[in-house]
């Protein structure tokens, strides 16, 4: 007891110091209304009492409201200030209820909040309605998500990236992002993918600007290459025959009919080596489906370029560069007209807001399922940790108004029950 009181004057001047919020500002004045409510029936009775016996007996009306509020008042009173802490500090029995009972409050709440909110179902269903889609896509395209939430919405999705950037928890999931990336690189299948790229691009004809650009190639080369090939003619010509420069007539030959051969490939869409081309690409896809040995290969170079250090800067740079476009994001700066793309796609998709939509309530069930009672216990927790004063402040706070209420109820009903009560007495002649 000399403990707490030695504790309470230091306490108080910091909470007069605080500032009010408006809620306490309210419970305050019910509180003054309420206590000065239960003064005047004190004072009341004490002036009716004296008046019964000094002026009129017909006071005896105002003596048994009096009294009976005065009653009424005073056991409501008692019964929220125990709620909370030991009325006029006398530590009776069964008050200060809240405090002493935290441990268990918070294990309430948090199995409250587990069996009425936290469930996959509940969530599931709650979500049902909820088109994160157009909510997303009318932010981004620049429109108002809700009416008069812009503002509020922009204003806490830059307040969360700003604290999530640069912290070591944004650098652990970009760990898990980049990991989860070669993961995924790494578990995918090659040789259909790259059978099923081939076999769209052959179906569309998509190939044919490569063989073009092939055959493109081979012709500048041919011609840079052309003093090459001639010395090469002529090293592989006897002496004899270049004496009478057969040698430079055989290069021409060669070099006209690789020339000549060019050109009709690159302009009959038909020729024979682009057939064969296409042949070859149709023996390669079969390969990749059914052949064991060629899917193996492909297997081979695809963890290859997974191993190659390229690739790890490119992965790198990925979650770096999403990291920069956010911070702009943020700050407003750049990123706008990508964001307005993608805002308007969502709005003219519908399959594509389905997407999202679906994802977003696999995601947050997801959520629910996986760290449900993760949550839960971090409120439990939560409570658990709270000193006395701060439980107690918290929640009186929250309903600090309403208990005021009821004390005010009940001096007026405890004063109304008194006056029909004497009726009652006065009718039977106990008066």
């Amino acid at each position: 007891m000399e403990a707490r009181r030695r504790r309470r004057p230091k306490e108080r001047p910091k909470l007069r110091n605080e500032p009010l919020t408006e809620r306490e500002r309210a419970a305050r004045r019910l509180w003054k209304l309420a206590t000065g409510l239960l003064i005047l029936m004190a004072a009341a009775l004490a002036a009716s009492t004296w008046a019964v016996q000094a002026v009129d007996p017909r006071f005896a009306w105002i003596q048994a409201f009096a009294e009976a509020a005065l009653v009424g008042g005073l056991a409501d009173w008692f019964a929220v200030t125990a709620l909370f802490r030991h009325p006029l500090g006398l530590p009776i029995p069964h008050t200060a209820i809240i405090p002493a009972s935290k441990h268990r409050i918070g294990d309430a709440l948090a199995l409250f909040l587990k069996d009425n909110f936290l469930t996959p179902r509940l969530v599931a269903r709650r979500l049902e309605r909820f088109d994160a889609a157009s909510l997303l896509a009318r932010f981004l395209a620049g429109g108002d998500p809700a009416p008069g939430s812009a503002a509020r919405v922009r204003q806490g999705l830059v307040g969360l990236i700003r604290q999530l950037a640069d912290t070591p928890a944004a650098d652990a999931l970009g760990d898990r992002v980049k990991g989860g990336i070669v993961r995924r690189l790494r578990a995918l299948d090659g040789a259909p993918l790259v059978a099923s790229t081939l076999e769209a691009a052959l179906a569309e004809g998509r190939h044919h600007p490569v063989i073009d650009s092939l055959v493109a190639w081979a012709s500048r080369t041919l011609d840079a290459e052309e003093p090459s090939l001639r010395a090469m003619i002529e090293e592989r010509t006897s002496w004899i025959l270049r004496l009478i420069a057969v040698d430079e007539r055989v290069a021409n030959e060669i070099l006209a009919g690789l020339r000549g051969f060019l050109a009709e490939v690159a302009a009959d869409p038909h020729h024979p080596v682009r057939q064969r081309a296409d042949q070859a690409l149709e023996n390669f896809i079969f390969d990749l489906r059914h052949l064991p040995e060629t899917q193996a290969k492909v297997e081979r170079w695809k963890q290859a370029l997974i191993d190659n250090p390229a690739v790890g800067r490119w992965v790198e740079g990925l979650w770096d560069q999403a990291r920069e476009a956010l911070g702009r994001f943020a700050d407003g700066e750049g990123g706008s007209e990508v964001t307005r793309r993608i805002g308007l796609a969502l709005q003219e998709d519908a399959a594509l807001a389905q997407a999202v939509n679906s994802l977003a309530r696999r995601a947050v069930v997801g959520l629910v399922r996986d760290h449900g009672d993760a949550i839960v216990a971090l409120v439990s927790d939560t409570v658990k940790a709270w000193d006395t004063e701060t439980i107690t402040a918290k929640l009186e706070t929250a309903v600090g108004r309403d208990l005021q209420y009821i004390r005010l109820n009940g001096t007026l009903i405890g004063g109304s029950i008194g006056v029909l009560l004497h009726a009652i007495f006065a009718s039977f002649g106990a008066h």
